[in-house]
């Protein structure tokens, strides 16, 4: 029998893409599925307010994933896309099932920890792969794709949260399950897939200018040292923190806050939640993959990154009844589809070179995803002792910040390739006397 029989079937385009996806889909669901189950395993392992900190501390939405991206990135530049989004999956399908099966504090901490870092891993090769194997005139498109991953997660989530909710605990086990049978799916699915093409070309453009023995230098310094890669780190960093500053932790508190501010049932919470992420879902379909790669993308940000300042307003200001959460859910959702997260993930591909394309966005998502665990670490006790208002004027303010950047800042990069991007950004910069690895 040969050998050809048992190789997995080459997987491209659309397919790959999809494939390569779901690590955001499983990222936010695993943010959602704990954040979800919170008090359930609070009460069912009588965890207490330390405990409970380390758990959000170190999850897939704030210290776990900071880590994993730190490591994943530098070593999907260095030894390739394709052997990180081939085992990140193992080692997440492992996280989850501990966390499913957890019957004492030190599993699920344990389980929380290896998801959070292998979801962290998984993110910058995610997007890096989608981009580098894109057409230039589908990119938006393509990239929109994890985006809209990324909003499915929560809402199937949430929804699966609704209809489980008369199971207690075991309704919990029951999502972290759902999430480890989709992570081997996907798991299977890319094993046919290929190695980056940009990437294999740097590395053999790497290995002739080696040969003639250029210098190389770290590639972290060269993020800090050339103007294109801080006057990039500057607008990435500037949209994606502080909208993620306010996204990232409503993500987390948002059903504490609908449950304790405006007075609704766990259930009436999480079902909010899912028509919130319907919304994201529709505009990131609708709006980001099929008019990104066509209209103005500084125009769509803005619309979008406006929507979100009026959504926050809304909810801060006027009473939490049920006309204020539904516009907040409708305007807010529809904004987050077409707002930041879409965007730095498109920008964050395009803006810097093959060579530490995944580095990058590493370094970038560890410094978001550290803002987020400190910004909610502090967050309940500012409206435990401020009240929920000044906390939704300090989103408000971070939303506001994040808007002004991204409007001022956009890149006009649509349409272009990725290596007509590097040339016009860096000419000879990259391609000097001194060559640069990670």
């Amino acid at each position: 029998m040969s050998k050809r029989r048992f190789a997995a079937k080459e997987v491209t385009g659309w397919k790959a893409t999809i494939a390569i996806s779901m690590a955001n889909y499983i990222e936010a669901g695993s943010i959602i599925a704990a954040a979800s189950s919170l008090t359930m395993w609070q009460a069912y392992l009588q965890i207490d307010s330390i405990g409970v900190g380390l758990l959000s501390a170190l999850s897939a939405n704030a210290l776990g994933a900071a880590l994993g991206a730190l490591i994943g990135g530098p070593l999907t530049d260095k030894y390739g896309r394709k052997l990180i989004f081939s085992y990140d999956l193992l080692v997440y399908m492992i996280g989850v099932l501990l966390i499913a099966v957890s019957v004492n504090f030190p599993m699920l901490l344990l389980g929380t920890i290896i998801t959070g870092i292998a979801v962290g891993a998984g993110v910058p090769v995610s997007w890096t792969y989608i981009a580098e194997e894109s057409p230039e005139s589908k990119r938006a498109a393509h990239v929109g794709t994890a985006q809209l991953a990324w909003s499915i997660g929560p809402m199937i989530t949430f929804a699966l949260a609704v209809l489980l909710a008369p199971l207690g605990l075991m309704g919990s086990r029951i999502i972290f399950f759902h999430l480890f049978i989709i992570a081997g799916i996907s798991l299977y699915i890319r094993r046919g897939l290929p190695e980056s093409k940009i990437w294999e070309e740097q590395q053999a453009k790497d290995l002739k200018d080696r040969s003639k023995g250029i210098k190389q230098r770290s590639s972290f310094k060269e993020l800090i040292s050339l103007k294109p890669n801080r006057e990039a780190l500057f607008l990435l960093l500037g949209i994606y923190l502080f909208w993620n500053l306010t996204a990232g932790a409503m993500g987390y508190f948002m059903p504490y806050i609908y449950e304790n501010v405006g007075g609704l049932s766990n259930q009436q919470a999480n079902l909010l939640q899912a028509f919130l992420w319907m919304f994201t879902v529709i505009t990131t379909y609708l709006i980001f993959m099929k008019l990104g790669d066509k209209y103005s993308r500084k125009l769509i940000f803005g619309i979008g990154a406006l929507m979100g300042v009026i959504a926050w307003i809304i909810l801060t200001f006027m009473p939490m009844t049920w006309p204020t959460l539904i516009s907040f859910v409708v305007l807010w959702g529809s904004a987050a589809g077409i707002g930041a997260q879409a965007f730095y993930a498109l920008w964050t591909s395009e803006l810097f070179p093959t060579r530490y394309r995944a580095t990058a966005q590493g370094c970038m998502y560890f410094i978001v995803r550290t803002g987020i665990a400190l910004w909610s670490f502090i967050l309940p006790t500012i409206m435990a002792t401020l009240g929920f208002k000044v906390a939704g004027i300090v989103m408000i303010v971070f939303l506001v910040i994040h808007m002004v950047i991204g409007i001022i800042l956009a890149p006009n990069t649509r349409g272009k390739s990725l290596r007509q991007i590097e040339e016009e950004r860096y000419g000879n910069l990259t391609t000097s006397e001194e060559h640069y690895t990670v």
